[in-house]
């Protein structure tokens, strides 16, 4: 049982094939069938307290999961019954349900239990549960000290994060050889619980992975402070939004930070201050160019925002500038460009579209030619050639004015520093949600800046 931070995150269809290949190596569904259900056991076992179990199963692989576990713990001494909500279908699940020589009780009928195991529905489910099952499952949830989902909660879509009807919130999911999209995105997220991917015996290999700490180098008896990095800010018609961004870039290690534009005096001592001339983007020194914070809508920011495309620096563009470009003259730009669009700035930008918000992240990404940065609750990050990462459960204290501005400003010290974009993505996301967890409840935006220096003292 293991941690999510940096496992591959595979879809339904993506999860199938790996087993398929593994049977073709020489496995078989009911091998993989028995590895799941002793697994889920052997963490029920450790968790439950040695409280008695209710494991509930359905009809598919994921209810023979079920009927293992429930056999192995009975056979561990725990005490453990089973309710099904219909018989087992396929020629696995079957023969699991006659390795339970126990009763098997119905859903309506079925008394509550310490530990509850949810073993109905897995990562094949696209509509909503039954009544008839749906009023039973939170009743069980509800009456259960501890309650633990077989892979994903039944009632979620895997692979969008969609919640299919009323789903109870678990306790814990145990992930099964993967982590999957639900286990991430919003709102089948926060019903998920405590994740963590139980080694099946099964390869999976995917080009999207759940963010983890990221490599980011630390000062050294050589450096200084172009080589940290330098990050230049240009500020539009709200000050203190590009206050925020250059203030955060700073926090998060940046060596020299310049803001491009006339400033406030209460801004840093440390931070230079510069007028946006015509050949203010010219130094080859400058590791990353920062754009749109408060940069204003009206057709006179346009101007600036043409030199920050016209520039051959890395480019991070947020807020108000997204409002003011098309994604086809963000990639005819080429070059080093990063977006952060929240769910607004990404519709205006990409259009509303269909799809998961991985599947719209990575079109985004493809169309512009930049990492797109598609934040919110849940934080998807995907590159052009298809690459992805995402961050799940994010601090709801973050819905405040400026912690937009202050991720910004984190992202642009990290590609300052040279990291290729989508690590450089990565670090600011990571570094901007462990500042935020730092800082617990009812923080304002100024107090994320400096606090990403403690998140950034972890690495």
């Amino acid at each position: 049982m293991s941690p999510l931070d940096g496992r591959p995150v595979v879809t339904a269809a993506q999860m199938r094939a790996a087993e398929q290949l593994a049977i073709e190596r020489g496995s078989s569904v009911a091998a993989l069938m028995d590895h799941v259900g002793r697994a889920v056991a052997e963490v029920v076992r450790r968790i439950g307290g040695g409280g008695d179990v209710l494991v509930l199963c359905g009809s598919g692989n994921n209810g023979g999961d079920g009927y293992v576990a429930a056999a192995a713990l009975k056979a561990a001494g725990i005490a453990v019954r089973v309710a099904a909500s219909s018989p087992p279908r396929g020629e696995a699940a079957i023969a699991a349900r006659a390795g339970w020589d126990g009763a098997v009780e119905t859903l309506a009928d079925a008394a509550p239990a310490s530990v509850l195991v949810d073993a109905l529905f897995g990562t094949g489910l696209n509509r909503a549960l039954d009544d008839a099952v749906a009023a039973p499952l939170r009743r069980l949830v509800e009456g259960a000290r501890l309650s633990v989902a077989v892979d994903v909660p039944s009632g979620v879509q895997a692979d969008t994060g969609e919640v299919l009807g009323p789903v109870p919130a678990m306790a814990v999911t145990l992930a099964l050889g993967a982590a999957k999209p639900a286990h991430l995105l919003q709102p089948a997220a926060r019903l998920c619980g405590t994740v963590r991917v139980l080694d099946i015996g099964v390869t999976v290999d995917s080009d999207a992975r759940v963010i983890a700490r990221p490599t980011w180098t630390r000062p050294g008896p050589d450096s200084h402070k172009f080589n940290r990095g330098m990050v230049a800010v240009v500020r539009g018609r709200m000050a203190g939004a590009a206050h925020l961004a250059a203030t955060a870039a700073m926090h998060a290690g940046a060596g020299y930070v310049v803001l491009l534009g006339a400033s406030m005096p209460e801004a840093p001592y440390a931070l230079v201050r510069k007028p946006l001339t015509d050949d203010a983007l010219d130094d080859p020194r400058i590791g990353a160019v920062v754009i749109g914070p408060g940069l204003g809508r009206d057709e006179g920011m346009r101007e600036p925002l043409d030199q920050a495309l016209a520039s051959d620096r890395p480019l991070v563009i947020d807020g108000d500038a997204l409002r003011l470009l098309t994604p086809e003259r963000i990639a005819a730009r080429g070059g080093t460009t990063i977006l952060t669009p929240h769910a607004g700035e990404f519709d205006a930008l990409f259009g509303a579209g269909d799809g998961s918000k991985l599947d719209r992240a990575r079109d985004a990404a493809t169309r512009s030619g930049a990492v797109v940065v598609f934040k919110g609750p849940d934080t998807v990050i995907a590159a052009p050639d298809g690459r992805a990462i995402l961050a799940g459960d994010a601090n709801d204290w973050l819905s405040t004015a400026g912690t937009g501005d202050v991720l910004t400003g984190a992202i642009g010290a990290a590609l300052s520093s040279g990291m290729p974009a989508l690590d450089a993505a990565a670090a600011g996301v990571w570094l901007h949600g462990e500042a935020a967890r730092r800082l617990g409840a009812a923080f304002i935006a100024d107090e994320l800046a400096v606090a990403l220096k403690h998140a950034r003292g972890m690495l």
